[in-house]
């Protein structure tokens, strides 16, 4: 998994409209890539609804969330208006797993993603990384705030 202090590794992904997010599209905000096996999982469907239900905290926080998984634009656009989520939802589809990978959350043996939160700084670098121990294990909303709180203490 990609260690904190390592420069963002770059993206280009679509949305769940199919609009182009770009790694330097995120500077000048904290961002949280929020990796996550697929869409319409039991698990990967409450790991969400944790995040979405949070979110105006954590806009409040300064941070933007992004999920990211190996569905496609498609999944995430139904997935997304299933749930009623409100943030964006990235495809890491073709080539599959390629930015997941990069940030070493990917799963070879699976064909999906560890379930893992990266926050990117304003200046794109890591500033801090975790990875859940078991894909079954949802990684909470605390864990986000924490990591916040400790940025924000030490700027």
């Amino acid at each position: 998994m990609i260690e904190p202090g390592t420069a963002a590794p770059d993206f280009a992904l679509p949305d769940q409209d199919g609009n182009i997010v770009k790694l330097r599209d995120l500077r000048g905000q904290t961002s949280v890539l929020v990796f996550y096996p697929m869409d319409w999982s039991p698990v990967c469907t409450d790991q969400l609804n944790v995040y979405q239900e949070v979110l105006g905290d954590l806009d409040a926080e300064g941070a933007r969330l992004y999920g990211v998984s190996i569905d496609s634009a498609f999944s995430h656009k139904a997935f997304r208006q299933h749930l009623g989520i409100t943030f964006p939802l990235l495809a890491d589809f073709h080539p599959k797993g390629e930015v997941s990978r990069a940030y070493g959350v990917y799963i070879e043996e699976r064909g999906h993603n560890h379930r893992a939160l990266v926050m990117i700084g304003p200046d794109l670098v890591v500033r801090w990384a975790h990875q859940s121990p078991s894909p079954l294990e949802i990684p909470g909303a605390n864990l986000i705030f924490d990591a916040l709180a400790s940025q924000n203490a030490a700027a």
